[in-house]
């Protein structure tokens, strides 16, 4: 088996300037190899990281997070299993599908983007990235919950600390260490609200969480903070980063930007490409119970094996073209884009897909519709470069526009 010699390194600057190029590489000539640094095996071809994802026999387990979630989080639901996951899983999967994401979160989405517009809605140029979507999702959340959105700023260092700590590839100390006490910090924040909560419960996300059960079970002061904490982090740095990269994509292809502005229904279609293309989320660890054997060679039981998200979504022996942007392909199906049966990977799949996916999706939908009004000849503004940052989560730095302010 190769080892990390013999490929582009994930930890190396020339990496994390360009990961597409790299991941390619390692399709073709890796599939399959161990990082000694990371101490983790690396699969980079769609149906392994499917196989992983989708995994049916408990063969690739979340038992990682015991170490790369906890430390930040406390427990949450993505290192359950079996019956204790499903029922944690009902517990919250209600408030992001149907009746209640619609009636409940659907206004609160609308006014967020409406009054975070309405701050640069006529000056004709801005950057969507600072002005819009590293706001947009997090106030969506905090609204959700009912707290206090006065508190953006914590919640924002928070985030970016906990996905510095998840992305934490080289295992710096510093950061590590930043991310153990925003857990502490979080828990003093939050669970006093939690107790409140309980006390006299309001019309809100963090109320029904203190109301919920399943088959008896409820859940403790300490499962709410640890979720609350992960839909921080996870609905925060994704959908930033998904509303970033869809704007700079449309934007670097005019026609099919002109093909959304003239038909929203097109909205889906171009997020799920974004979610194909330019993943926020680049990479998920699993770990094995048994050994495994996936194109390449044989992995261990009990080893780390990080699942390159950005690679297997550009796999040419599942998509046609794989390295361009077409919110047309035929071989990405919208409808489908944001349940456990996607055809891409940006969600994971199986039991663990991702509970927030129709809330992202809403949340796009609302944001990108909402944007398009404010701005019809949106462009990017003059000497406008699009520089994306990160390995483990990544999007671009900054998406500069101009626009001619409407009325």
């Amino acid at each position: 088996m190769p080892t990390a010699q013999h490929v582009p390194d994930l930890l190396s600057p020339e990496f994390a300037a360009n990961p597409y190029a790299a991941y390619k590489v390692m399709r073709e000539s890796a599939p399959l190899f161990w990082h000694e640094a990371m101490q983790s095996y690396v699969i980079s071809r769609y149906e392994d990281v499917e196989r992983a994802f989708k995994d049916k026999e408990s063969v690739f387990t979340t038992d990682n997070y015991d170490w790369q979630i906890e430390p930040v989080h406390g427990k949450t639901i993505l290192q359950l299993s079996g019956r204790e996951h499903a029922v944690r899983r009902a517990l919250v999967a209600p408030a992001f599908r149907g009746k209640d994401l619609q009636e409940m979160f659907l206004p609160v989405i609308e006014r967020n983007a409406r009054e975070l517009i309405d701050t640069f809605r006529d000056r004709g140029t801005v950057d969507l990235v600072d002005a819009f979507a590293t706001r947009f999702p997090v106030n969506v959340i905090a609204d959700m919950l009912g707290l206090d959105k006065g508190d953006h700023a914590k919640f924002h260092h928070w985030y970016t600390t906990v996905i510095a700590f998840l992305g934490n590839l080289a295992g710096d100390p510093e950061v590590a260490a930043a991310g153990e006490r925003t857990r502490v910090e979080f828990a003093q924040y939050m669970i006093p609200i939690i107790q409140e909560r309980r006390k006299a419960p309001g019309n809100d996300l963090l109320s029904t969480l203190c109301e919920a059960e399943v088959d008896g079970v409820r859940m403790s002061d300490e499962d709410i903070k640890a979720f609350c904490s992960l839909l921080l982090a996870a609905g925060g740095e994704t959908t930033d980063k998904a509303i970033a990269a869809l704007f700079a994509n449309l934007l670097a292809h005019p026609d099919q930007l002109a093909a959304v502005q003239k038909d929203r229904g097109l909205i889906d279609r171009a997020f799920a490409e974004t979610l194909r293309f330019t993943p926020p989320v680049q990479m998920i660890m699993r770990q094995t119970a048994v050994d495994v054997t996936l194109s390449g060679g044989t992995i261990p039981a009990g080893a780390t094996v990080t699942c390159l998200i950005g690679s297997a979504n550009r796999d040419e022996s599942r998509y046609a073209d794989p390295d361009s942007f077409n919110i047309f392909r035929e071989d990405l199906t919208a409808t489908n884009a944001f349940s456990a049966a996607a055809d891409h990977l940006a969600f994971a799949l199986g039991r663990h897909f991702c509970v927030g996916a129709l809330l992202a999706r809403a949340e796009v939908q609302v944001g990108v519709n909402q944007l398009l009004d404010a701005m019809p000849d949106i462009r990017f503004a003059d000497g406008a470069e699009i520089v994306e940052q990160g390995v483990f989560t990544r999007g671009p730095q900054a998406v500069p526009v101009a626009f001619t302010p409407v009325g």
